[in-house]
C-alpha cells in the first residue's frame, strides 16, 4: 500500500515539475571564453575531436584587446580545455575566425587582423563607431599541423584586390574594412568563404553600405607550403552581393549544393534575409533577391542578424533564421531589428532541379528572456547525432538537437499522417467536455487543430470558449478578420490573432480550412498554421508568432464548452493535444486532409 502510495505521489510531483525542454538555451554546457565571445565554430579533428575556435575578449565587442583563440572538446562539447591563444590579446585586434580542415589533417584559420595596429576609422565623426578597429587591417590565416594544440607562428595574408565600396570607404581604400562569418566550404578541388566588404562608417546606424563577397582558392586543400596558396576574390568585376532595396548586405554565407551549383545566404536591413545561385564557382551570382521558401514562393523573413545554411551529409541543408522581420534605415535604425535574435528557427532544405525548397520553420532554441538572443550558429554531425553552437555575446553554447526535429522539416512537404501523440480530445460540432489542460508554466502545452469553413470574417463568431468568467481560453473572430485567442490564467490575460491579408496562411471565405493554433508552454509561443503555412506576419507584421508572460499559468475555465456553433459557417475534427504540436506535425495534419 505504501509503495503504490509513494509512487502515484511520486508521478503527480514528476507532473508538477517544469520540464527539462532542450531548446531551452540555459540547459546546455557552456564554451569557454573571457568576457565578450562570438562566432564559436567547431571542426573535427582527425583524433575525433572538436576544435572549437572563437574571437573573444576582456571588454564588449570591438573593444581593444579583442582577439582569437581555441579550445578542444573530447566528449562533444560538454567540457573543454583551457583556451589557447591563435593571437594574443596584447597584439592588434583579430577577429572573426574561421576554421578550415583540408583532406590532411591540417586546420587553417581565417581571421581579420588589425595590422597596422590603428586605434581610430578615419573621418568617422562619431564616437561609438570610430573605434571598431577590429574590422579593418588585413585578412590573415594561420594553420595548426597537430589537431588544434598549437599554431603557426607566421601567419599570411591573403590578398584582396579593392572594389568600387573600398575606393569609396572612409579612407578612399587606403584601409579595408571587412568582417567574416561561418566557416569555409569544399566544392571539389577548392574551398571557398564568404565574408562582406564595408564601405562608409557613420552616423547614426553605423555601417552604411556592405556588400557581400567570397575568397575562393584552387590549392589550398593540397599545397603544403602556405606561402604558395593562391586566392581569388568573388565575385568578379566591381560589385559584390547586393540586397534588393537597402544599402546593407552582410555576413554572406555559402553552402555546396548537391550539383555543384553555390547558393549564399546574406543579411539585409530589409527585413528579409537575401540569397543568391552561382553556378560557375562564384564567379558570377544571379539578380539581387531577397531568400524565398520555394521558386517563386513568399519572402523569408529575417531581421539584421546573422542568417546560416548548412548542408548534411544526407544533402539536406538546415537554415537557421529569426522568423522576424523589421525594416531598418541608415538613417533611422530599428534597433529591435537587431534584437529580435530569440527565439530561433530553421527551416530544412530539400533539393530540387537546381534550387533549395524550405520547409515551414520550427523553433530551435529559446531565452526565457526576450531581449537576449543567440546568434552566429555552428552545426555540426557526427555519428548519426546532430549539434549546434551559438553565441550570446557573453555566453556560448553546445546544444544536441533532436535528430526528429530535423527529420520532420526534411520530410514536412511528404507527411500526411495524424499526429496522435498527445491527443487526448476528437470532437465534432456542438457541446464538447474538454480535459484538464497543462500548465503552462510548467513548460508545458496544448494544441488546438480543426477544419473551418466561414460564410463571412465578422467579428464576434466563436470557435470555442471555455471560459469561466474570464479565466480560461477562447478562441473567437476578431474585428480585423483574423483568429484570436484568448488565455486567461486568472491574473492576467494574453490575446494573440491570426494574420490579416489576402496571402497563404490567413482566413478566407467558402473554402474549408485547416487551422492548427499552438501554445507552446517552453518557448512561451502562441503560433498559427493555417493551410499548412505557419502565419510570419505577412505585410502587417513583423513576425506571426506571439509571445505570451513567462508567469502565465493554469489557463483552464470551463470543462464544459461549445465547439463551432456560434459561427457562420461549418467546422469539423476538433482534435486537442495536451502538448504542443511542432510545425512539420500540423501541416502533416493538414496534409492528412478532412
Amino acid at each position: 500500500m505504501r509503495t503504490a502510495l509513494w509512487l502515484f505521489l511520486s508521478a503527480v510531483s514528476a507532473l508538477a515539475q517544469p520540464l527539462a525542454d532542450p531548446r531551452l538555451v540555459d540547459n546546455a554546457p557552456e564554451i569557454p571564453h573571457e568576457n565578450y565571445v562570438d562566432q564559436p565554430y567547431v571542426v573535427i579533428t582527425n583524433d575525433g575531436n572538436w576544435l572549437c575556435v572563437l574571437t573573444t575578449g576582456i571588454g564588449k565587442e570591438g573593444q581593444n584587446a579583442q582577439h582569437i583563440v581555441s579550445t578542444i572538446s573530447k566528449d562533444r562539447g560538454k567540457t573543454w580545455t583551457p583556451l589557447v591563444d591563435i593571437e594574443p590579446a596584447s597584439g592588434p585586434e583579430a577577429s572573426w575566425v574561421m576554421p578550415l580542415k583540408v583532406p590532411s589533417g591540417r586546420v587553417y584559420v581565417f581571421y581579420n587582423y588589425n595590422r597596422d595596429n590603428l586605434r581610430v576609422l578615419p573621418n568617422v565623426n562619431n564616437e561609438t563607431f570610430a573605434h571598431r578597429v577590429d574590422t579593418m587591417g588585413s585578412y590573415m590565416f594561420k594553420y595548426s599541423d597537430d589537431n588544434g594544440r598549437t599554431w603557426s607562428t607566421e601567419r599570411y595574408e591573403i590578398p584582396m584586390r579593392k572594389m568600387r565600396i573600398d575606393r569609396e570607404n572612409n579612407a578612399n581604400g587606403a584601409i579595408l574594412n571587412f568582417w567574416g562569418v561561418g566557416k569555409p566550404v569544399i566544392a571539389g578541388k577548392y574551398a571557398i568563404f564568404g565574408y562582406a566588404k564595408v564601405g562608409r562608417w557613420g552616423s547614426p546606424g553605423g555601417m552604411v553600405e556592405s556588400q557581400g563577397c567570397f575568397l575562393r582558392s584552387d590549392n589550398i586543400l593540397t599545397e603544403k607550403d602556405p606561402k604558395k596558396i593562391h586566392w581569388v576574390l568573388l565575385p568578379d568585376g566591381d560589385e559584390g552581393l547586393r540586397a534588393p532595396r537597402g544599402p546593407v548586405s552582410d555576413e554572406a554565407n555559402p553552402v555546396v549544393m548537391n550539383d555543384g551549383s553555390l547558393y549564399a545566404t546574406y543579411r539585409t536591413i530589409d527585413g528579409y534575409n537575401a540569397a543568391a545561385y552561382s553556378r560557375d564557382g562564384g564567379h558570377t551570382w544571379t539578380p539581387s533577391a531577397y531568400a524565398v521558401y520555394s521558386p517563386g514562393g513568399r519572402w523569408i523573413k529575417h531581421n539584421r542578424a546573422a542568417n546560416f545554411v548548412k548542408k548534411f551529409s544526407n544533402g539536406k541543408y538546415i537554415l537557421w533564421y529569426n522568423n522576424h522581420g523589421g525594416e531598418s534605415t541608415q538613417l533611422v535604425p530599428n534597433w529591435n531589428a537587431y534584437l529580435g535574435r530569440n527565439p530561433n528557427w530553421i527551416s530544412g532544405g530539400v533539393e530540387k532541379n537546381g534550387y533549395i525548397y524550405w520547409s515551414e520553420p520550427e523553433i530551435v532554441l529559446y531565452n526565457d528572456d526576450p531581449k537576449v538572443g543567440s546568434s552566429y550558429p555552428d552545426f555540426i554531425e557526427q555519428d548519426g547525432h546532430y549539434y549546434v553552437t551559438e553565441t550570446q555575446k557573453t555566453i556560448a553554447r553546445t546544444h544536441e538537437i533532436d535528430p526528429s526535429l530535423l527529420e520532420g522539416l526534411w520530410h514536412q512537404a511528404e507527411n500526411k499522417a495524424v499526429a496522435r501523440k498527445g491527443l487526448v480530445l476528437e470532437a465534432g460540432a456542438g457541446p464538447v467536455t474538454l480535459p484538464k489542460l497543462p500548465n503552462l508554466a510548467e513548460r508545458r502545452g496544448f494544441t488546438l487543430d480543426f477544419w473551418l469553413r466561414l460564410r463571412e470574417l465578422s467579428a464576434g463568431q466563436v470557435i470555442l470558449d471555455a471560459r469561466d468568467k474570464k479565466k480560461g481560453l477562447a478562441l473567437l473572430l476578431s474585428d480585423h478578420s483574423t483568429l484570436r485567442l484568448v488565455l486567461n490564467d486568472g491574473k492576467q490575460e494574453f490575446t494573440w490573432d491570426s494574420d490579416s491579408g489576402l496571402h497563404p496562411g490567413t482566413l478566407k471565405v467558402n473554402t474549408w480550412q485547416h487551422v492548427t493554433v499552438t501554445v507552446d508552454g517552453g518557448a512561451k509561443v502562441v503560433s498559427y498554421v493555417i493551410d499548412g503555412v505557419l502565419n510570419d506576419g505577412g505585410a502587417v507584421r513583423d513576425y506571426g508568432w506571439g509571445r505570451f508572460p513567462l508567469e502565465l499559468g493554469d489557463v483552464n475555465g470551463l470543462s464544459s464548452a461549445v465547439f463551432g456553433v456560434k459561427i457562420y459557417g461549418q467546422v469539423e475534427q476538433l482534435r486537442l493535444y495536451d502538448r504542443y504540436l511542432r510545425t512539420s506535425e500540423a501541416v502533416g495534419n493538414w496534409r492528412a486532409g478532412r
